[in-house]
């Protein structure tokens, strides 16, 4: 960013309690860099008695006349919906809210009354949410927001004498932390500040020499930085003042398990594990309420694998969860939507195992590669956010405990090869539920599109611990059912050794459960160190079909289904053994060392043959640029066809692409003969191949890109003898230009 100045020429700025102190900085600073200000103020006293309109007017007349543009508003923030009309009456917008307004009902917890309670909460929680709500749709539908929340070191440390006060100002930091979820998608973004600063709250109980050093003008940097276009912070407490600004977060001790197997939990036990509950060694700094419940995760999901520690006999009638599967079934989760380049595709094959040491692999590790290409697998990462994103909480009639959650079974299908990059939209459905007795078994099918065009279905079975018998049927017709391999001897039988860095890499790809990587959590599950993911082991099986029975041609692969039985742990050794019969290709994955099976009930299904003609594989007939350019060549190495075999002596072969498909083919042969350029296929054998768009062609042509740049931007593919390329320097720059 360096010394670029950060402007909000063309935003819109509301301001609450902007007629003197910290809201009247903000406000002439907006208005200095170009915003349009709403200034907010009711005109009243630090109790919140009285009214005026003085206040505010002083400070547009101030903007106005250093040339900035500003309307004042003398609303309470409790007529959220009026501070809002205001802006878009004068401006016809509302980009930013800054929520400032606040008053002061100090007394000590004995002495409050019901008024000032009330009147705080009103004024700091109640009137932050009104007006954030009016301006919310707004924000939504230009897909743009930002939102500042005024908390306080009050709340979040508590203060002698204002309960009220810091339970309102703590009701912020939630507020905040929530919207910032919700908006993400809309380019919304929400976080709170806790200011000292000399205001009107202030004067009264601060010295004048301490009022000196925190001058409003230090919290206001902070809060413009937060508001720009291009500052994705959100979600973030901060604390600020005197010029030094801190960001704060939870943290959390490892604790200790005080349930034990087949044996009550009693308050003694909790006595006794006091010292290490909370011992803050070591401790954890969980991010989400996902990281959070995370912990309890596998302390659970051990109860099923039979190691570590067994629930508690009585616990399934402890349980608050609740199923209502006719609530359930058939609502739709959150849209989520995922980016993503090359570097994701490159960083899964990783992830799945794969290694240069493998000249198979360089098709999926390389984006230089002529038929560069995403594993099919990796359709499941485009679809798991709506899974692991909370999706499921939203759904009315899943009252469950998110900590209780397995991953079972998954299946993927996919209409087309993944493309290597882009941006996809997954959307999931609750296609079922079922009562397995000792808990629910949900499906999730979840449809992921790239633009309108479908291009892989997952289906996620999710087994929620203790959630059964609420009477509900115990199979489904919607589920994809898992398939016993042949009961004879496999037809290949692979190992693939796991790197003991395995877990830490795959999870790069977004599956950030800490059991995967912290040791005190893997032991929290009962298990001896991290383990490996489900799907991880699911991907190193899947490219060994790929490669032993498609050829690593990924348009050959259909659809995989698999049950996770028993977790792997990196290091070891994955045996997959498979079983082809026609297009169904069945698997297990056992893990060496011990025998034990990994993934169970598996299998692959290829596209026939004809399926797989994708049209990559025919020639399109389009109108190209770069034809003219060929013609030219043609005619002029006719002339000197004999000179220029004698300084090159080599063929070289051109596929030109549009709209990512082939839609030409050009060989320029300077070896043979005199010389020829002419449309198709190398007769014989090319030295140097290159790939690249009709455009991108016209622009190396042209001077305009480099052919150096276009190699290393991935525009420009090379296969063959590399070196002979500079050779072809001559012909573009003297027999091509038109």
């Amino acid at each position: 960013m360096g010394s670029h100045t950060l402007r909000f020429d063309g935003r819109v700025v509301l301001v609450t309690g902007a007629g003197a102190g910290l809201g009247k900085t903000y406000a002439l600073a907006f208005a200095e860099r170009g915003a349009s200000v709403v200034v907010n103020d009711l005109g009243g006293d630090i109790k919140g008695d009285g009214k005026s309109s003085s206040a505010a007017d002083k400070v547009v007349e101030e903007i106005r006349a250093k040339g900035g543009k500003a309307v004042a508003n003398y609303d309470s923030v409790e007529a959220g919906e009026k501070l809002i009309q205001t802006a878009l009456d004068a401006f016809g917008r509302i980009d930013i809210v800054i929520n400032n307004a606040g008053i002061l009902r100090d007394r000590s917890f004995a002495r409050i009354s019901d008024i000032d309670w009330d009147i705080i909460h009103r004024v700091h929680l109640r009137g932050s949410f009104l007006v954030t709500r009016a301006a919310w749709n707004h924000m939504k539908n230009q897909k743009f927001g930002r939102i500042i929340m005024t908390s306080s070191a009050a709340g979040i440390y508590g203060n002698f004498g204002q309960a009220n006060y810091s339970a309102a100002k703590l009701g912020l930091v939630g507020l905040s932390n929530t919207l910032a979820l919700e908006g993400v998608k809309y380019n919304i973004r929400c976080n709170s500040i806790a200011p000292t600063a000399g205001s009107r709250l202030t004067q009264t109980v601060m010295p004048q020499e301490l009022l000196d050093a925190l001058k409003p003008e230090y919290v206001v940097p902070l809060v413009l930085w937060l508001c720009h276009d291009s500052c994705q912070e959100t979600g973030s407490l901060f604390e600020v003042g005197a010029g030094w600004i801190g960001k704060l977060r939870w943290e959390r001790t490892l604790g200790a398990i005080i349930r034990q197997k087949n044996r009550p939990m009693t308050p003694e036990a909790v006595r006794d594990e006091w010292a290490k509950i909370c011992d803050f060694d070591n401790a954890t700094k969980p991010q989400t309420i996902q990281e959070s419940t995370g912990t309890l995760y596998e302390v659970l999901s051990a109860v099923d694998t039979g190691k570590g520690i067994s629930m508690n006999p009585t616990s399934q009638l402890a349980s608050s969860s609740s199923i209502d599967p006719t609530q359930a079934i058939g609502q739709k989760l959150p849209t989520t939507v995922y980016n993503y380049n090359h570097i994701q595709a490159i960083l899964y094959a990783l992830g799945v195992g794969m290694s240069t040491k493998d000249p198979d692999h360089q098709k999926f590790l390389f984006e230089g590669s002529e038929d560069f290409s995403c594993l099919p697998t990796f359709g499941v990462i485009l679809s798991q956010a709506a899974f692991m994103g909370g999706g499921l909480s939203s759904v009315p009639g899943l009252n469950i405990d998110f900590t209780r959650v397995l991953h079972g079974e998954q299946y993927l299908e996919v209409y087309k090869p993944i493309p290597t990059s882009g941006e996809t939209r997954s959307e999931g459905t609750v296609a079922d539920i079922f009562d397995k007795g000792s808990g629910a078994l949900i499906l999730l099918d979840v449809n992921t599109y790239c633009g309108n065009e479908l291009i892989c279905y997952s289906q996620f079975s999710v087994f929620v611990v203790g959630s059964g018998g609420f009477g509900g049927k115990r199979s489904s017709p919607k589920i994809k059912a898992t398939a016993n391999p042949p009961s004879r001897p496999p037809d290949a039988v692979v190992s693939d050794v796991t790197s003991v860095d395995q877990a830490a890499l795959y999870r790069l790809s977004g599956d950030w459960n800490p059991l995967h990587i912290d040791p005190n959590f893997a032991a929290l599950g009962g298990f001896e160190r991290p383990i490996l993911h489900g799907l991880c082991t699911f991907g190193f099986s899947a490219r060994q079909v790929l490669k032993h029975f498609a050829n690593n041609d990924v348009t050959k692969f259909k659809a995989i289904k698999v049950r996770f039985a028993k977790p792997v742990l990196p290091g070891q050794t994955l045996q997959t053994e498979m079983w082809k019969e026609n297009n169904r290709i069945y698997l297990q994955t056992k893990v060496k060392e011990t025998g034990e099976v990994a993934i169970a009930g598996a299998y692959v299904d290829l596209t026939s043959t004809t399926d797989s003609l994708k049209s990559k594989d025919t020639i399109q007939d389009v109108g190209l640029q770069s034809d003219l350019v060929f013609e030219e060549i043609s005619r002029r190495v006719k002339d000197v066809g004999n000179e220029l075999v004698k300084k090159v002596n080599a063929v070289f072969q051109w596929e030109i692409t549009k709209d990512g498909n082939t839609a030409a083919q050009w060989t320029i042969d300077l070896k043979n003969g005199s010389g020829e350029v002419y449309r198709g296929k190398v007769r014989g054998r090319a030295d140097t191949t290159f790939t690249l768009a009709d455009k991108d062609f016209m622009e190396i042509v042209l001077g305009k890109l480099n052919p150096q740049q276009a190699f290393f931007a991935g525009k420009l593919k090379v296969k063959g003898n590399i070196m002979l390329s500079q050779k072809l320097e001559v012909i573009l720059k003297d027999y091509a230009k038109l």
